[in-house]
C-alpha cells in the first residue's frame, strides 16, 4: 500500500505531503488545479522518464518520495533479495531527485539504485491506468501474466520453468558434446599420429632439466674429470691431515685419558664424510667416463622434445599430460556414438516432460480465457460499452519461440463496434475506453494479482449519470481488496470514495502553488461534490443532490 507521498519543487508544488489510506481514495479539483502534477510526481518516484520541465521555476532540484508498506509475502521482497538488497521493517521508501538540467538519481531506503531497478520495483507496487498510460493492457507482454494470475497457476508455472531449465541444460550439453565429437572426428588422423609420435619419443616430466644438466657436464667433461681426479687424489693421498691427526691421537690416547675422546670422535666423523665425498667423486667420474650419451644425441633429443612441445603449444614438461589428453579425445571418438545416444535420450525425455505440462497449461489458459471473456463482457454494458467486445487470443507458438512459461502467446483484443474485427487495444479504443476496459478487467480479477495500489486517471472521461455511477461502484468494489486512487471529475465517482482529497491552486499570477486538502467532514465532502455538480456557484439544489449521492454511497 502507498502510505505517503512527499513532493518538493515539482512544477506548481512547493512542498506537499499526502498520507494515503486503504480503500477507494478520490482526488478532485478544478481543471488546472494540479491533479496531473500529482500523477507526474508519483510516476517520477516509481521510475517514469524524468523531464527537466517538472522542476519548479527558479529551483535547482526537485524531489519526490513515495513510501510503501507491502505485505510480508509480496514478491517485491524476494525480488530485492535477488538483487542483494536487504530491507528492514518491510517498509519501502522510493525517492527520486531531479536536477534542473534533467539529470536524476534514484534511491531505495536511502540506498542509491539505478533508474531501471527503481522502475522494476515501482511496477511491482503500483499500476497507473489513465488516458495515456495503461501499463497492463497496452503492453502485450503482460497479457499472459494477467491471464495466468486469473487462472491461479503459479505452482504449475514454477514446475514448468524447472522442466524448461532441465530441457535447455540437456540440450546445451548434447550440442556441446556433438560439436566436440565432430571436431574430434575431423582431427582423428592427427590424434592417432600425434599419440604414436609421443609414444615413440616417450617424454618424461622432468627430462628437459635432466638433459640440460647432462649436456652441460658433457660439454665440460675433460675439465670436470681433471678436477674430479685432483680432488680424489687430494682426499685419498698419504698427506691427508685428518688421517695423520687421527693416527697421532690414537697413539697417545691411552696416555691422555678421556679428554681426547671428543677430538677422536670428530676426526672419525670427518674421515667418514671424506670417504663419502670420495665415493661421490668416483661415481661422477665413472658416469662421465662411461656415459652412453654424447652431445649430439642429447641435442637431438632436446630438439625432438622442443618440436613436439611447439606442435602441441605446451611446455616440454607437459608433454606426458598432453599425450593423455589426446588419448582421451581419441577415446571420445570411439565412444561418442554411445555418449551422444545417451545424451539425446535425456534431451528427448526432458522435452517430452516440458511439452506435457506446457500443453496442460495451454488447456487451462484456453478454458480460463473463455471464462475471463464472459466475465469482462458482463461488466461492459454498465460502463456504457454494451457494443464493445473483449477477446483473449491465445496463439500456439512455433518451437523456436517456446519459453519457460510455455508455448502460448496471449493477447487481449477489443472491438468497440459490432461486426468489427477485434484488434489491439491501443489501436482500437479511445483513452477513456482503454481505462474502462482495464477497470472491467481489474474488477473481474479483483481477487488475484500482487499489485496493492492502482491509480485510475479520469477513467470517467466522457461519461456521466448512470454510467459514471457504475464506474464509481466498480472502483469502490476494487477498493475492498486494493488501495485505489482515482483522479475524477465525476461527482458520482467522488461520492463513492472512502476518503476524499481536493487539489487546489493558490496564490497570484506571480507565485502560484498547488496544495491538497483532505476532506474529513461530511459537510466538506458535500460541498465539493456539490461544486462538481453545479460549478463555481453552489446552489441548494446541488447540495441536496450531493447529499443524496453521498447517502447512496453510504448505503
Amino acid at each position: 500500500m502507498l502510505t505517503s507521498l512527499t513532493i518538493k519543487n515539482i512544477v506548481l508544488i512547493d512542498l506537499l505531503t499526502i498520507t494515503f489510506r486503504q480503500g477507494l481514495c478520490t482526488l478532485t479539483g478544478e481543471t488546472g488545479a494540479g491533479k496531473s502534477i500529482l500523477l507526474d510526481a508519483l510516476g517520477l518516484a516509481i521510475g517514469s522518464r524524468a523531464e527537466a520541465r517538472l522542476v519548479r521555476k527558479n529551483q535547482e532540484q526537485a524531489s519526490v518520495t513515495a513510501s510503501f508498506e507491502p505485505p510480508d509475502t509480496h514478491p517485491v521482497f524476494a525480488f530485492l533479495r535477488e538483487q542483494d538488497m536487504m530491507i528492514e521493517d518491510q517498509i519501502l521508501i522510493l525517492r527520486r531527485t531531479l536536477k534542473s538540467d534533467g539529470r536524476s538519481k534514484a534511491f531505495l531506503n536511502d540506498q542509491p539504485i539505478s533508474i531501471s531497478l527503481l522502475s522494476q520495483i515501482g511496477n511491482m507496487l503500483i499500476e497507473i491506468h489513465g488516458q495515456h498510460e495503461t501499463q497492463g493492457l497496452l503492453d502485450p507482454a503482460t497479457h499472459r501474466l494477467h491471464l495466468d494470475q486469473f487462472a491461479q497457476i503459479g505452482a504449475e508455472l514454477k514446475s514448468l520453468k524447472q522442466l524448461w531449465e532441465v530441457w535447455q541444460t540437456a540440450e546445451e550439453t548434447y550440442e556441446r558434446k556433438l560439436k566436440e565429437s565432430e571436431q574430434a572426428r575431423a582431427e582423428e588422423e592427427f590424434l592417432r599420429q600425434s599419440i604414436e609420435d609421443l609414444d615413440k619419443l616417450s617424454p618424461q616430466e622432468d627430462e628437459e632439466e635432466t638433459l640440460s644438466e647432462l649436456r652441460l657436464r658433457l660439454m665440460n667433461r675433460e675439465s670436470i674429470l681433471e678436477g674430479l681426479n685432483n680432488a680424489y687424489q687430494a682426499l685419498n693421498g698419504e698427506s691427508d691431515p685428518v688421517r695423520i691427526a687421527a693416527r697421532e691421537l690414537d697413539r697417545i690416547s691411552d696416555k691422555a685419558g678421556d679428554d681426547l675422546n671428543p677430538a677422536i670422535e670428530a676426526l672419525d666423523r670427518a674421515s667418514s664424510e671424506i670417504q663419502e665425498a670420495i665415493s661421490q667423486i668416483q661415481n661422477m667420474s665413472d658416469t662421465l667416463s662411461e656415459s652412453d650419451y654424447n652431445l649430439q644425441e642429447i641435442d637431438d633429443r632436446l630438439f625432438a622434445l622442443k618440436a613436439q612441445a611447439h606442435k602441441h603449444a605446451c611446455q616440454i614438461s607437459d608433454l606426458p599430460k598432453k599425450r593423455d589428453e589426446l588419448a582421451a579425445a581419441l577415446n571420445l571418438i570411439e565412444a561418442s556414438d554411445d555418449i551422444l545416444s545417451t545424451l539425446l535420450k535425456q534431451v528427448n525425455i526432458a522435452k517430452k516432460d516440458y511439452i506435457a505440462l506446457a500443453k496442460k497449461l495451454s488447456e487451462i489458459r484456453h478454458s480460463t480465457a473463455s471464462k475471463l471473456d464472459q466475465e469482462v463482457a458482463k461488466e461492459l454494458p454498465p460502463l456504457k460499452m454494451e457494443r464493445a467486445k473483449f477477446v483473449t487470443s491465445i496463439e500456439t507458438l512455433g518451437e523456436e519461440n517456446w519459453h519457460e512459461a510455455g508455448m502460448d502467446k496471449v493477447r487481449f483484443l477489443v472491438a468497440t463496434n459490432p461486426g468489427s474485427e477485434p484488434g489491439p487495444l491501443g489501436k482500437i479504443a479511445s483513452g477513456g475506453e482503454m481505462s474502462r476496459f482495464m477497470l472491467a478487467l481489474k474488477v473481474v480479477m479483483a481477487e488475484v494479482g500482487t499489485v496493492e495500489t492502482m491509480i485510475f486517471d479520469e477513467v470517467d472521461a466522457g461519461i456521466g449519470g448512470a454510467t459514471a455511477d457504475a464506474v464509481g461502484e466498480r472502483l469502490a468494489r476494487l477498493g475492498h481488496t486494493r488501495q485505489i486512487l482515482v483522479v475524477t471529475h465525476s461527482p458520482q465517482v467522488a461520492a463513492r470514495g472512502s476518503y476524499h482529497w481536493i487539489v487546489q491552486k493558490n496564490g497570484n499570477d506571480q507565485d502560484v502553488t498547488t496544495s491538497i486538502l483532505s476532506l474529513e467532514t461530511s459537510n466538506d465532502r458535500r460541498e465539493e461534490v456539490a461544486r462538481m455538480l453545479s460549478g463555481a456557484e453552489i446552489t441548494g439544489e446541488a447540495r441536496r443532490a450531493a447529499a443524496k449521492l453521498l447517502e447512496g454511497k453510504a448505503a
